[in-house]
């Protein structure tokens, strides 16, 4: 399960005595807490790995937004640190499918689904998202589908 994973990477840090992967994975312990605490209220993943790997791909896109905004500013110590910690969650998270891979999954689900126009977006999207979720970088797979149905 990808929460021991990260709990044997925490302490593997620790006795290495790295500082900044030891704050980052800790931080990461901290969100999926935080994740656990919200589920109590809704309705939790069936399967942990799921609720993880939510709290991971998330993390990850507020990091890389974070990284652009500090290049832009000039902030580059900044956004060291940002791209570092990004490094250590993208440890955890699935390979990401090439865009490739991504096109003949969207070819099989508009297929699947029947879909025509611009108009079927949401329900391939939706479908896409089930099947490959973790993998599948979404605003990459936004553009491919927008395209494949124009």
């Amino acid at each position: 399960m990808l929460r021991d994973d990260i709990k044997a990477a925490t302490i593997t840090a620790m006795k290495a005595k790295d500082k900044d992967r030891t704050a980052a994975l800790r931080l990461i312990a901290a969100k999926i807490k935080d994740r656990d605490i919200e589920a109590r209220t809704g309705k939790a993943p069936e399967n942990d790995d799921e609720l993880v790997t939510e709290v991971l791909l998330k993390m990850a896109k507020q990091r890389k937004e974070s990284v652009q905004m500090y290049d832009d500013g000039g902030r580059k110590e900044l956004a060291d640190q940002e791209r570092a910690e990004l490094a250590v969650i993208e440890e955890f998270l699935p390979a990401m499918m090439d865009e490739a891979a991504t096109k003949a999954a969207i070819e099989a689900v508009k297929a699947d689904v029947g879909a025509e126009s611009i108009k079927d977006m949401g329900r391939v999207m939706s479908e896409l998202k089930k099947r490959h979720g973790a993998e599948l970088d979404m605003g990459l797979a936004s553009g491919l589908v927008k395209a494949a149905l124009s």
